[in-house]
């Protein structure tokens, strides 16, 4: 047998022997999204990943174009000094930010806009406007044993002596706690913001704007670390898949597509004969939320 060389070898050999060698663990970056993206399916993260030009994706979504305006209205509410952080100001917001992309006409379009500024306004009604989070839109990052971890998370909150990550959701899919315990993109963030602002996270929130429900979990060490094992092994698996592209391994043995009524969601469904059999396609504006 022959042996391997350093590109094939798993992740977890090349560290110890890399250790061993008193070299620099080399650590495989990663987002959340990125890693889930692998996960789901090879073939659409050879798309957005690896693929260069990227293929052309379809057209927007409407209720990605909803999502993006509430989350830029929000960040810029807490930008606004304390005395002007009302609900109208966060209405206000919504409309400056609105996007048009993905929708069917200006019709429902406005009819979307205006459900979006009822969430914002009930939502912010909600809301301590003094309650000043430690980041908005802020970026966080941690090392692991053979990866390094980093997302943009909505909001972090101090309550008390520990920190939370508030992630916003506006889609129909109405989270609970089992969600918010489940998320592995939750999970890490937690993890890189004790790791980069130096306090204590283990609380994980999803507010979801549309039914106002806000589901949450506490993390304990334990679980915050099953994630990162999770995010390592995902991260082993897409390392191996990005060394292989490079050698040329490029095809669908490396990168097979993974169908499901999912595939009528992807974003690169038009390159992919195995997700156009698998799932119906569907128009652009399919996923708005009707509350």
């Amino acid at each position: 047998m022959t042996a391997a060389t350093d590109g094939e070898r798993p992740p977890q050999t090349r560290h110890v022997q890399e250790e061993l060698s008193g070299m620099p663990v080399r650590l495989y970056p990663a987002t959340p999204t990125r890693l889930l993206t692998w996960l789901d399916c090879p073939r659409r993260y050879r798309f957005a990943y690896l693929d260069r030009p990227m293929p052309p994706k379809g057209p927007p979504w409407a209720h990605n174009s909803v999502g993006a305006a509430v989350h830029s209205a929000l960040a810029d509410w807490w930008t606004l000094p304390f005395a002007q952080r009302t609900p109208r100001a966060g209405v206000a917001a919504v409309r400056r930010r609105w996007l048009t992309d993905g929708f069917r006409d200006e019709t429902q379009s406005a009819a979307a806009r205006e459900r979006a500024v009822t969430w914002v306004g009930e939502y912010l009604g909600r809301v301590d406007p003094g309650a000043e989070p430690v980041g908005v839109e802020r970026t966080v990052s941690t090392p692991t044993r053979t990866l390094v971890l980093s997302g943009r998370v909505d909001r972090i909150d101090a309550r008390g002596d520990v920190l939370a990550i508030v992630d916003y959701k506006t889609g129909r899919h109405e989270p609970d706690e089992a969600d918010a315990r489940s998320s592995l993109a939750l999970a890490v963030y937690a993890v890189a913001a004790r790791r980069t602002l130096r306090r204590p996270c283990s609380r994980v929130e999803l507010h979801h704007l549309p039914s106002g429900t806000v589901a949450a979990a506490d993390h304990s060490p334990e679980s915050l670390e099953r994630k990162v094992a999770e995010a390592e092994s995902i991260g082993a698996d897409a390392a191996r898949a990005d060394a292989g592209y490079a050698r040329g391994e490029t095809g669908d043995t490396a990168f097979p597509p993974l169908t499901s009524r999912a595939c009528s969601w992807c974003d690169w469904r038009r390159h992919c004969p195995e997700g156009q059999a698998a799932a119906p396609e569907i128009e652009p504006w399919a996923g708005l939320n009707p509350r």
